[in-house]
């Protein structure tokens, strides 16, 4: 069955409060309306320092969506690690853990943006070695032991509901990530469709004599889908909004970063043509799930580029009334 996931980072374009609040609390109302007509899975990103507000506290909405559902898995892909506290990061997602009934999957990623380590104050170039000291910390965090510190022996209550920890994934898209994941003793989750880490991760675990690992892949084309009745009208009004968070996502890469979702256009007709930002009716989504397959994913990104609220939701419901119903027959 076709993988159905509401994607959601608050981008809003011009900052204005009132319409930044609109967009979180219309983050929570759609994900509550996801949950309640079928969606699989919600996920969240993390961004600082951007000048559309681009969501920076990933843990505090998944805690305010997780308060307002009972099912549905959230995934936060992903945390910027190093950047936070390693003992503060552990409590929060502890709690976040109890909140949501193990629900939230943390993707601990080291980020791509050395603007973001330079806000917080944080090296990037020890980036690498920050994000080991952090996995370590929450692994002995989590046991509900004391456990040694930075020369201080320490102990964190509460310990998790999960057993034997919070479900924890590596991000990230080359070999030291594989390596960091397998080091570790956890999964792997790759930005970019790279088959050749998936059998480098399993070389690896098989030395390791480890086999309980495994690597989250990307499908090779990925597609953030806006549902409408109709596409060319779609276009023309919310082109410019899919263009701005194609653009500035597109500026934050560089030569050597991999990512499913890249795009080298520079208008919207460009965008269009690449087919990554997709305006598709009912019927185009549905058969889009035919050809995705049981292991495919449809994305819905309702508030794409700061797209008025009103247009999200319009969107939404168009596809739990008249795709959702006919993909989950």
């Amino acid at each position: 069955m076709t993988l159905t996931t509401l994607r959601f980072n608050q981008v809003a374009p011009g900052l204005d409060r009132k319409d930044v609040a609109a967009r979180y609390r219309a983050t929570v109302e759609m994900a509550a309306h996801g949950e309640a007509h079928g969606f699989d899975l919600i996920t969240l990103e993390e961004h600082h320092g951007v000048v559309d507000g681009w969501s920076p506290a990933p843990i505090t909405t998944a805690a305010a969506i997780v308060g307002a559902t009972s099912r549905i898995p959230l995934m936060l892909c992903a945390l910027i690690t190093p950047l936070y506290d390693p003992l503060r990061l552990a409590e929060e997602l502890t709690v976040l853990d109890h909140l949501g009934d193990g629900r939230v999957t943390t993707v601990a990623g080291i980020g791509y943006r050395p603007a973001e380590y330079e806000l917080m104050g944080v090296d990037w170039k020890r980036r690498g070695r920050i994000q080991d000291e952090v996995l370590g910390a929450l692994l002995a965090a989590w046991t509900g032991e004391e456990f040694e510190y930075r020369g201080r022996t320490v102990r964190l209550t509460p310990p998790p509901l999960s057993a034997p920890h919070p479900p924890l994934i590596v991000g990230g898209s080359s070999k030291a990530a594989v390596r960091r994941a397998v080091r570790f003793r956890l999964p792997l989750f790759t930005a970019a469709y790279l088959p050749e880490l998936v059998d480098y991760y399993a070389t690896l675990a098989e030395e390791a004599d480890w086999h309980e690992g495994f690597v989250l892949l990307p499908p090779e084309r990925t597609r953030m889908v806006h549902c409408t009745d109709d596409p060319d009208r779609a276009w023309a009004r919310y082109g410019e909004h899919f263009l701005h968070e194609a653009r500035t996502y597109a500026s934050w890469q560089t030569a050597a970063i991999r990512s499913a979702v890249s795009t080298k256009a520079l208008t919207v007709d460009q965008l269009r043509a690449e087919g990554v930002y997709c305006c598709l009716t009912p019927d185009q989504c549905v058969a889009a799930a035919a050809e995705e397959g049981p292991m495919g994913t449809l994305l819905l990104h309702p508030m794409v580029g700061g797209m008025p609220v009103e247009a999200g939701w319009e969107s939404l419901h168009l596809f739990t009334d008249s795709v959702m119903p006919r993909i989950r027959q």
